[in-house]
C-alpha cells in the first residue's frame, strides 16, 4: 500500500514524467520512425510524423503503479496490456475493425461483469459496458490535433487525482496523478508543432482508463457517476454529435475524416496551437464544475450536466450556422 503520503505521489508522478520523457524521446530519435502517420487529406499535418507515442506515455504511469505497489484490480492490468497490444498492432498494420471492438468488448464486458454483476446486475453491466467501448473510441477520435490528447489527458486524471485525494484516497490519487504526469511529458513532445502521436496505442487505452477509473472512482464513492462525464465532457461531446450526425447521412462512422468540431476549428483558422489552449480552458472550467457539483445533491449534479449540455449544443449549431452562411457567401 501506498505511504508517506504526499512524497509518494510527488515522487510517483516524478518518475511517470521522467520515464515517459526518455521513452518518447527514445521513439522520436530513430525508433519509431517504422511507424509513421503519413499525412493525406483527412490530416490535419503536412509531414509524416510518429505515432505510437502513447506507448511511452502509458509505460511511464505504469512503471509508477508497479513500483508503489498500488492495488488495481487485476482485470484492469490485463485490459490494459490487451488494449495496447490489439491497438499497436492496428497502427503497425491496420488490424480489422472487427478485431480491435471485439478486443475492447472482451475487456469492458469482463471489467464490467467481474465489478458490477452481483451488486447492480445486468443492464448496468452492459450500459456500462458500452460505455467504456464508446468512451475508448472517442478518445482516439479526437486525437487528431497537436497538443489536444495529450492536454485532455493531463487535465482530465489531474482532477481525478484531486478529487481522490479530497477523498483521503491517496493510492487512487496516485494512481491518477501519475498518468497526469506521463501526460505532462507526452505533451512537451506533443504540443504544436508536433514531434510525435498518440497513435491508437496510447488514445483507445487512454479513453479506457477515463471511463474505468471514473467507474472505479463511483464504486469507491469518491464521486458521482456525473463527475468523470464533466470532466471529459469537451471530447465526449464533440465526438458524440459528430458521430450521430455522420450516421444520420449513412456515413461510415468508423473511417477516418475531417468533421469533428475541433478539426473544423482548426481548419477555420485559429490552428492546432490555439484550439488546444481553447480545449483546455473549456476542461479546466467544466471539471471544476464537477468537482463542484461533487459535493451536491444528485439533482444539482444533473442539472450542472444539463446546463453544460446545453451550452454545447447551442455552440455547435452557431458554428454550423456560421459556416454554412460564410461558406455560402463566397
Amino acid at each position: 500500500m501506498v505511504s508517506d503520503f504526499p512524497l509518494s505521489i510527488v515522487a510517483a508522478s516524478l518518475l511517470s514524467f521522467v520515464v515517459t520523457f526518455f521513452l518518447i524521446l527514445w521513439l522520436i530519435k530513430g525508433k519509431a520512425n517504422w511507424v509513421l502517420d503519413h499525412p493525406n487529406s483527412r490530416s490535419l499535418h503536412s509531414v509524416p510524423v510518429p505515432r505510437i507515442g502513447g506507448l511511452g506515455l502509458l509505460l511511464g504511469a505504469m512503471v509508477s503503479w508497479l513500483l508503489f505497489s498500488v492495488v488495481l484490480p487485476p482485470l484492469l492490468w490485463v485490459g490494459i496490456v490487451l488494449l495496447i497490444s490489439i491497438s499497436l498492432l492496428d497502427d503497425i498494420w491496420h488490424a480489422p475493425v472487427w478485431s480491435r471492438l471485439a478486443m475492447q468488448g472482451l475487456v469492458a464486458g469482463g471489467f464490467s461483469s467481474i465489478l458490477l454483476l452481483d451488486t447492480y446486475g445486468w443492464l448496468t453491466v452492459m450500459l456500462v459496458t458500452v460505455s467504456i467501448i464508446w468512451v475508448s473510441n472517442l478518445y482516439n477520435f479526437m486525437d487528431g490535433s497537436d497538443g489536444l490528447s495529450g492536454g485532455m489527458a493531463l487535465i482530465g486524471f489531474s482532477y481525478y487525482g484531486l478529487l481522490a485525494l479530497l477523498a483521503g484516497n491517496e493510492e487512487f490519487a496516485l494512481v491518477n496523478f501519475s498518468i497526469a504526469a506521463s501526460a505532462a511529458a507526452f505533451l512537451y513532445y506533443n504540443f504544436y508543432p508536433a514531434r510525435i502521436f498518440l497513435g491508437d496505442v496510447g488514445a483507445i487505452p487512454l479513453g479506457f482508463l477515463a471511463a474505468v477509473l471514473g467507474v472505479l472512482g463511483w464504486l469507491d464513492g469518491l464521486w458521482s457517476l456525473w463527475l468523470p462525464v464533466l470532466v471529459f465532457s469537451p471530447f465526449i461531446a464533440d465526438s458524440t454529435v459528430t458521430l450521430i450526425k455522420r450516421f444520420i447521412r449513412g456515413e461510415k462512422i468508423w473511417h477516418a475524416h475531417r468533421e469533428h468540431y475541433y478539426q473544423r476549428i482548426v481548419l477555420g483558422g485559429l490552428g492546432h496551437r490555439n484550439t488546444a489552449l481553447l480545449g483546455y480552458v473549456l476542461m479546466v472550467v467544466t471539471g471544476a464544475s464537477g468537482v463542484w457539483a461533487s459535493n451536491q445533491d444528485f439533482a444539482v449534479q444533473s442539472l450542472i450536466a444539463m446546463i453544460w449540455g446545453s451550452i454545447y449544443l447551442l455552440f455547435m449549431f452557431v458554428f454550423d450556422w456560421y459556416q454554412t452562411h460564410h461558406i455560402s457567401r463566397r
